[in-house]
């Protein structure tokens, strides 16, 4: 359970990284709203997940989760530059995601 809480909360770093990009400050508050349910979900979702998964390990997966899904979602609904070296720098992000899960966390 303790890494569907990770994954999810991974899923709710892309929601506040997504918001963020439409938010303008008070200008529209449902972005705004959004931005806060999101990290404020996903900060929760990390603590209940660490409970049993190693700190160090689910902060590192929970990052890399939403960095690269940030990344993969600019690319693919925002318009961002997509290169060979974006994608192998994402590839490296989940090669040592997984090489956490498999050294024993």
């Amino acid at each position: 359970m303790n890494w569907l809480y990770l994954i999810l909360g991974g899923f709710l770093e892309i929601g506040f990284t997504t918001c963020m990009r439409f938010a303008k400050g008070w200008n529209d508050i449902s972005w705004f709203l959004g931005l806060l349910a999101c990290l404020v979900g996903s900060i929760t979702l990390v603590q209940l997940a660490s409970r049993t998964i190693p700190l160090g390990t689910a902060y590192a997966i929970w990052t890399a989760f939403g960095a690269a899904g940030t990344v993969i979602l600019g690319m693919l609904a925002f318009g961002e530059p997509v290169s060979v070296t974006r994608l192998a720098f994402i590839a490296g992000i989940v090669v040592c995601v997984v090489g956490l899960k498999l050294s024993g966390a």
